[in-house]
């Protein structure tokens, strides 16, 4: 199959479309806008839904909606529109309806700017909705991989009837890169012994969030926690780079993970030991593996754009089998190669005058 040259938002929007999304409800926001006005563009055309809501709190509530059906529904927004949400994913996940967010971030606090960053990553992960629930969440470091964890996205969301955000930064949502299209690799499980289509031959159902006996939403919540440990022992996945001697190892998510795989690159062609861990789920983390690399490594570096969030999963991955570093920018600062290349450069004189002094 041919590759095309595509925006990031648009490869998004076109997986989603070939991933069998029947509806879209978004209201639009930079730097994410090109999903909906592509949706907007093809959907009516193929005789699916597309609604322009009035708020990011609308959206998210036609997702339910659509969602109790079992149908394949998506909204998309950038961070403080994201931050609309959060009350809404919790009656998600409580509720067990499938949804697909497409988060792609912006610089922040507050409206902040429209530049890229990872500062939503507490957001995403941790979560301002009430309760005890997590969403699942894919983060994309390049066109290609959005396109394949868009589709990814659907099948996890109706396979574990559970919302799921494919987490991007405003690079991967503005940038064009050649990618492909392939069809639709998953056999969804069948919706109908749960989804609410009508009671004519079959008795009445509920999807609800509220759960009043004594004791019902205790035993609801550990069984969707149940779930999650499913999910985890399944779906984990990372990438790594140059990682089985690496006695410095970075971590680093999106497209930073990618920046940071040409600084490993020049590293090891200038004889330092340096290896790439990318989380490619952030939702469930990888942390087994991770700590697996860790107690191979002398030193772990953490990338981001922002100030420390993924820091705090990683640590507790590490769980001090080696130290931990944090190099990273907020508001809309960028990480380049040269930047990442001259801390590892720093950091791995640190690690030889500790070995010449015999510290780890």
């Amino acid at each position: 199959m041919a590759k095309v040259l595509v925006k990031g938002n648009e490869a998004i929007a076109k997986a989603a479309i070939k991933a069998g999304c029947q509806c879209y409800f978004g209201y639009p926001i930079t730097p994410q806008s090109e999903i909906g006005e592509y949706m907007g563009r093809h959907l009516p055309e193929l005789g699916r839904t597309f609604i322009t809501a009035e708020s990011e709190l609308a959206s998210i509530n036609m997702v339910i909606g659509a969602g109790t059906t079992g149908t394949k529904a998506m909204t998309s927004s950038s961070s403080c529109g994201i931050a609309l949400m959060q009350e809404a994913f919790s009656a998600m996940c409580c509720a067990e309806v499938p949804g697909v967010i497409i988060s792609v971030m912006r610089g922040g606090p507050g409206l902040g700017n429209i530049a890229p960053a990872q500062a939503d990553y507490f957001q995403a992960l941790k979560g301002g909705g009430n309760g005890d629930y997590k969403l699942i969440v894919l983060s994309p470091s390049n066109v290609q991989e959005a396109i394949d964890l868009t589709y990814r996205a659907f099948h996890l969301a109706i396979k574990y009837r559970n919302p799921v955000m494919l987490l991007a930064d405003g690079i991967l949502g503005q940038m064009m890169e050649p990618a492909e299209f392939k069809e639709y690799p998953y056999n969804d499980p069948d919706v109908s012994e749960w989804a609410l289509s009508g009671a004519d031959n079959r008795p009445a159902r509920n999807i609800v969030s509220l759960h009043m006996p004594e004791g019902a939403l205790e035993e609801l919540t550990n069984r969707i926690f149940e779930k999650y440990e499913l999910i985890a022992k399944n779906e984990t996945t990372y990438e790594d780079y140059m990682l089985s001697d690496a006695k410095l190892v970075l971590t680093a998510f999106g497209t930073v993970g990618r920046v940071a795989r040409a600084a490993v690159k020049r590293a090891r062609e200038n004889g330092m030991k340096v290896g790439l861990f990318r989380p490619v789920t952030l939702s469930p983390f990888p942390d087994r593996d991770l700590h697996e690399a860790a107690k191979k490594a002398d030193m772990i570096l953490d990338l981001e754009l922002n100030k420390g969030q993924m820091l705090l999963d990683v640590r507790s991955a590490v769980f001090g089998a080696c130290p931990v570093e944090f190099y990273g920018r907020t508001g809309g600062g960028l990480l380049t190669p040269d930047m990442i290349y001259s801390k590892i450069e720093e950091l791995y004189k640190t690690l030889d005058s500790k070995k010449e002094a015999g510290v780890r």
